[in-house]
């Protein structure tokens, strides 16, 4: 009778052990996560990244070369006129103006460069001594609009003091309206602007150059009281 009790109990035992085998192995499986898969390598990671950057490069229209090309002529001659303030006896609030528009502008032209020099596009460089600018380049500058002629730089060459600050101002603000002007066209064109860099910098320019413009209308106002 003790033997039998002690088989018993024994049974029970290894069939609960196998009980719990059993459901513990059913547990795993149906509760387990899927594998994880393996973390790309650094060469594929680098490929992924290099095969969407020359999509991106690519991503671009004679639009976006056209304006890129135009507005690095256009900035140029900025850079011309805004040079002359500390010698033409501009206010100082002219100068902050010209300093603040020689920087930007100077950091905008490096960008359109390096954008078209990644584009494997041509490269206009400018080149200025005193008045006198020249872009290598496939557009002629003069083409875009905002421009002032040879005429209007020896004008403004020509004055001084107030009369320096009322004609820059004036002559700024055509210019400014000028590059506005190719903003709006750039966006108009179907397909255009839709490379990011362009996209931003258009967007920059538009921003930046309005504003300046209401700035300077204000600053020529209290030149010119009514």
């Amino acid at each position: 009778m003790k033997y039998s009790l002690t088989c018993s109990t024994t049974a029970a035992l290894f069939a609960g052990l196998v009980a719990a085998a059993c459901g513990g192995a059913a547990g795993v499986r149906s509760d387990a996560a899927p594998a994880p898969a393996p973390a790309p390598s650094t060469a594929k990671l680098e490929a992924i990244y290099w095969a969407r950057m020359d999509s991106a490069r690519m991503g671009f229209t004679a639009a976006d070369v056209h304006f890129m090309t135009g507005m690095i002529g256009h900035h140029g001659q900025a850079l011309v006129m805004a040079a002359l303030a500390p010698t033409h006896g501009a206010s100082p609030t002219v100068q902050r103006l010209c300093a603040r528009i020689i920087n930007a502008q100077k950091d905008e032209i490096a960008t359109m460069q390096q954008w078209l020099r990644d584009r494997e596009q041509t490269v206009p460089e400018v080149h200025i001594t005193g008045t006198l600018m020249t872009v290598d380049g496939p557009e002629y500058v003069m083409h875009m609009p905002g421009m002032l002629t040879p005429e209007q730089i020896r004008e403004l060459d020509e004055v001084r003091d107030r009369d320096f600050d009322r004609l820059f101002l004036t002559y700024m603000i055509q210019h400014h309206r000028g590059a506005v002007t190719m903003v709006h066209e750039l966006f108009g064109t179907d397909g255009a602007a839709l490379d990011d860099v362009v996209f931003k910098l258009a967007s920059d320019i538009q921003v930046d150059q309005t504003t300046e413009i209401a700035r300077m209308e204000l600053m020529l106002k209290e030149r010119n009281p009514l």
